[in-house]
């Protein structure tokens, strides 16, 4: 497995996007999106980077021209406002962050948003509620796509993390009363 950094630019970029540049880790992306790299996976990630990403048309048209090429492609967070832009959740299943659920929802109409759910499978792609779900996510895609569950066990345990394997168990639903929210229609 090959994991690359693509972004808008060669420049370095932060792993984290955030108002102050101190104390950040940069990483130079391996490719630009104009590059176009033969990749089976395409994860987009969460956090005030994707609200950022979201309102760029340029890597909407990425991720919109590349999905097709795909085996799979991922969200963790609110990285699914992404997708759901690109037309990519467009009448599937999908999870977001329930701490903004609402928010995150009316940006994808025609989606069937799963309010209570820690991650979601639909064909090849899969979203993930928030950050530790998205870890959860990961184990079982790592076991149930590349049948390797001792891999993704090992990585729970270097990260110390307690996996919860049930897609379904998700507290967060009811802490943040998503099912009160009126999904788009159009």
């Amino acid at each position: 497995m090959t994991l690359s950094i693509i972004a808008e630019t060669m420049d370095f970029v932060p792993a984290f996007i955030s108002t102050s540049s101190v104390g950040l880790t940069w990483v130079k992306p391996t490719y630009t999106i104009d590059q176009d790299p033969e990749i089976d996976v395409l994860l987009i990630p969460g956090g005030d980077g994707a609200d950022i990403a979201y309102n760029n048309p340029r890597i909407i048209d990425y991720v919109k021209r590349t999905y097709p090429k795909l085996k799979y492609i991922a969200s963790v967070c609110t990285g699914a406002q992404i997708l759901a832009k690109a037309g990519i959740l467009k009448g599937k299943k999908a999870t977001t962050n329930k701490w903004v659920w609402a928010q995150m929802v009316a940006k994808g109409p025609g989606v069937k948003w799963q309010p209570c759910a820690r991650w979601v499978v639909d064909g090849n792609i899969w979203t993930s509620s928030g950050v530790a779900a998205g870890i959860d996510m990961a184990h079982a895609f790592v076991t149930n796509v590349y049948k390797n569950e001792t891999l993704a066990d090992t990585a729970a345990n270097i990260l110390e993390v307690e996996i919860h394997k049930d897609p379904h168990w998700d507290p967060f639903c009811v802490i943040w009363n998503t099912t009160a929210v009126e999904l788009p229609t159009r």
